[in-house]
């Protein structure tokens, strides 16, 4: 008789670990401009702001440190970018999460927001995240076929070992020299585990939250993202989808 082998439990995929169930109309934050969002889905809710451009094709997700909420480096980076890029036919989504400081989790919320653009006809997005959300995009980035680029911004470097899987899709690491919350070795290392195509910006005299170089960060934000949006990018492996 033959001895029976225990099965072995097939890893979920991204889909059956999460689903958007809803996206209902919200209001926004006091002083905040965009459309307020609320996804409903199967492990809880989360808010957003959507910066929509008309007859898009191209989008950017944004996500903040591990308190979550809307605001971003700068601050105000977020919000100015959102709106600029709207302007220039690049919708944003703005992002909260429903877990705050767990990587796991809130990469699950960013990759259900890029499900949501990609249901609404959005080519493969860039990603940004700030400090805790560096972790985030990174996690994220690795985990998706949609996304084909990767902003981190004054990174942590707990959750973003797999800065190494995201090849071919782009990576930009900014830190500042200056930061005394997470120190920009955090941000040499994500860039040293990472593969070609990568670039490593570093501020001098920038702290954690880059508002000494703002309008530096803003001018390169303005120019590597559209210029990731519209490049070839070639496909991710079968591991990473």
């Amino acid at each position: 008789m033959a001895e029976e082998r225990p099965q072995v439990q097939q890893p979920q995929s991204v889909a059956e670990l999460m689903s958007i169930r809803e996206v209902e109309s919200i209001g926004l934050p006091d002083g905040d401009v965009g459309e307020g969002l609320r996804f409903k889905t199967n492990r809880g809710d989360f808010d957003a702001i959507l910066h929509r451009a008309t007859d898009a094709g191209q989008a950017v997700v944004w996500v903040c440190g591990a308190r979550g909420g809307f605001g971003g480096p700068g601050p105000g980076t977020y919000a100015r970018m959102a709106e600029q890029f709207a302007g220039n036919g690049i919708t944003s989504l703005r992002l909260d999460y429903r877990s705050a400081n767990d990587v796991f989790e809130c990469a699950l919320d960013l990759l259900a927001g890029v499900a949501y653009l990609k249901g609404t006809g959005h080519q493969p997005v860039v990603v940004v995240g700030h400090s805790f959300g560096g972790a985030v995009v990174i996690a994220a980035g690795a985990n998706s076929s949609h996304i084909k680029g990767v902003v981190a911004l004054s990174t942590q470097t707990h959750g973003a070992a797999m800065a190494g899987q995201l090849a071919p899709r782009r990576l930009l690491v900014v830190h500042g020299k200056a930061d005394t919350r997470l120190p920009y070795s955090c941000g040499q290392q994500v860039y040293d585990w990472a593969k070609d195509p990568k670039e490593l910006v570093l501020y001098d005299g920038a702290e954690h939250r880059l508002e000494e170089c703002r309008d530096d960060l803003e001018s390169l934000l303005g120019r590597w993202i559209p210029e990731t949006l519209a490049a070839d990018i070639g496909p991710a492996s079968e591991s990473t989808r």
